[in-house]
């Protein structure tokens, strides 16, 4: 990062990457004609990903604090404020997550024919959003980011699905999703009363909603315990862990590939723990710290196992996410910080992995017309590129060493075996059945007999899809390469992450 003052240290980059989209979204519908306007979705993000870019190259990772705060009263009779930052956790999501988006309008370039400028439109709102999560440092702010991006997933899925019963997924996630929310809030507004109640400014004077001022106000032991249930409850549904996870595969399945991409990528319930839950209640996370390994155990090997059983490639994928994210849970439940570097080093390489294994998937459904295993196979000889790198992110998904899954779960096994060693045995279990799910349905799909007479005419990646695939390649292999790279930028923040934890005995 440069020391001399520069352009970029007079703007307000978080606030235009987060803008961005949302002028593109309203530029769509002005733009004459259908062939104009389907560029604007992917110029938006462009520009959203620059600023996205300005933010991490303007960043310090020696500092452990929040850096580019951005803050705006917003409701004034309650002080609620529109509050953004980053720091070291929540930096590197941002470029990612733009990366994810245009992954998926490149995927889905030619496939959205009908309502062309609303379904763009709702992306871009989605982006903003998630966007949203990522950075802001004021509850009811993140709330409204949360709450918003249930409308264009629910519209999307409903309008955009391949499945008969798209509808029915996309009123099924948004049921979820509602009634992941009630807790949420409640968690809030408990926090946002003690503090009112700890100054003694009373309500709604002495309302603070300020992230950083909530770390430092004190909670009884019994309002701690409800703030971090109530926390957890909220975020562990769009995680999701099990059994709430029952809404993700039905997603994968009847919703477009591009948004199961988006959903199993970007897992902003973990990032939610991870930011929120425990360090609001940092002794009720020790108290509880063998609830989230007990989460995250089971749904490793319960995703583990339902994966071993799909016949159909997308289903696979989408329990295999499940499995995943039951690592990073045990990550987390360390409270060490090998442990949430592992699980934020996790976090970060699902738009890449997951992410773009489910794209992949999409383009060899294009071709296809099917993901099921049974009628795959023998695709590596007219599809070897698309086999190769479906079989190179299989590869990181598993954690190979040089791939960027390596560190991260190199990182989570030691603290899991270390913290919570019955829990630790168990993932190096669930790792085993990993690589045989994985391994097995590799070769259903791409070797074998022809399942199908279309595979043998099929065409290979076409350029914008050879350049998804390799722009989603190379930063897995510089980080399994280089993990260092991430790791600095995490460093300061996650040990004062840690440091919350470190005066508490579980």
């Amino acid at each position: 990062m440069p020391d001399t003052p520069s352009l970029l240290s007079h703007w307000p980059l978080l606030s235009w990457m987060l803008l961005t989209p949302l002028v593109g979204a309203l530029v769509v519908w002005l733009v004459p004609g259908a062939r104009l306007s389907r560029w604007v979705m992917p110029g938006s993000l462009l520009i959203a990903l620059g600023f996205s870019l300005a933010v991490v190259w303007r960043f310090n990772p020696a500092e452990a604090g929040f850096q580019l705060v951005e803050e705006t009263t917003w409701i004034p009779s309650l002080n609620v404020h529109y509050l953004i930052g980053v720091d070291g956790i929540s930096v590197l999501f941002p470029p990612l997550t733009l990366l994810l988006f245009l992954g998926t309008i490149l995927a889905s370039w030619t496939g959205v024919r009908t309502l062309r400028r609303l379904h763009d439109s709702l992306m871009l709102l989605l982006a903003s959003a998630i966007l949203g999560i990522f950075c802001a440092l004021d509850l009811m702010f993140f709330f409204l980011c949360w709450e918003m991006t249930l409308i264009p997933i629910y519209f999307l899925i409903s309008l955009w699905g391949p499945g008969p019963h798209r509808r029915y997924a996309a009123v099924n996630y948004s049921l979820f999703m509602l009634a992941g929310g009630v807790p949420l809030l409640f968690g809030f507004m408990l926090l946002a009363f003690n503090h009112a109640e700890v100054t003694g400014a009373g309500v709604p004077a002495g309302l603070s909603w300020d992230y950083r001022e909530l770390l430092t106000t004190p909670l009884a032991q019994g309002l701690e315990t409800s703030v971090f249930l109530l926390l957890l409850a909220g975020f562990v549904v769009k995680t999701p862990v099990f059994p709430l996870h029952t809404w993700l595969p039905v997603v994968a399945m009847e919703g477009p590939a591009t948004v199961a991409a988006l959903i199993t990528g970007l897992k902003v319930g973990a990032y939610g723990l991870i930011r929120f839950a425990l360090p609001l209640a940092p002794g009720a996370a020790q108290e509880f710290h063998w609830l989230l390994a007990g989460l995250g155990t089971i749904g490793l090997l319960y995703g583990a196992l339902a994966a071993m059983g799909q016949t159909n490639l997308r289903r696979l994928l989408a329990y295999a996410s499940l499995s995943h994210v039951g690592l990073v849970l045990l990550g987390i439940a360390s409270l060490s910080e090998p442990g949430v570097q592992g699980a934020l080093f996790q976090l970060l390489n699902f738009p890449l992995v997951a992410g773009g294994l489910f794209l992949l998937t999409r383009f060899l459904n294009l071709r296809l017309g099917s993901t099921d295993l049974i009628s795959l196979g023998g695709v590596a000889r007219s599809m070897p590129l698309l086999a190769a790198f479906f079989f190179f992110l299989s590869l990181a998904s598993l954690g190979v060493p040089g791939t960027s899954g390596f560190p991260a779960e190199f990182l989570i096994l030691m603290s899991a075996l270390h913290t919570h060693t019955g829990a630790g045995l168990a993932a190096l279990l669930a790792m085993v059945l990993g690589a045989t799910y994985v391994l097995d349905g590799y070769r259903r799909t791409f070797f074998g007999p022809l399942g199908h007479n279309a595979i043998g005419a099929a065409a290979d990646l076409r350029p914008r899809e050879l350049l998804v695939a390799i722009a989603f390649s190379l930063p897995i292999l510089a980080a399994g390469l280089y993990p260092a790279g991430v790791l600095d930028t995490l460093s300061a923040s996650t040990s004062q992450w840690v440091e919350r934890f470190a005066s508490r005995v579980p």
